[in-house]
């Protein structure tokens, strides 16, 4: 797979997870806050730095986890 292609598609998977994940932090933080305010200012710092998180644990993956790949020959 092409290089940039691999981080573009990464990139779209971090996006995509990242709704996802930040919808579900903050329909919990509004349950146990009661505060919309709060559970927006929690989510929108849990965006951000889960991102960044998701986006480099994918790339170390992908250079270097093995698990399920086959071998090159």
């Amino acid at each position: 797979m092409d290089k940039q292609i691999s981080k573009l598609r990464h990139i779209a998977k971090t996006i995509t997870w990242r709704i996802i994940a930040s919808l579900t932090t903050f329909a919990l933080a509004y349950l146990f806050f009661g505060d919309i305010s709060k559970a927006t200012g929690l989510m929108a710092v849990e965006i951000v730095l889960k991102m960044a998180l998701y986006y480099f644990h994918e790339r170390v993956w992908f250079k270097y986890g093995n698990l399920g790949r086959k071998k090159k020959h």
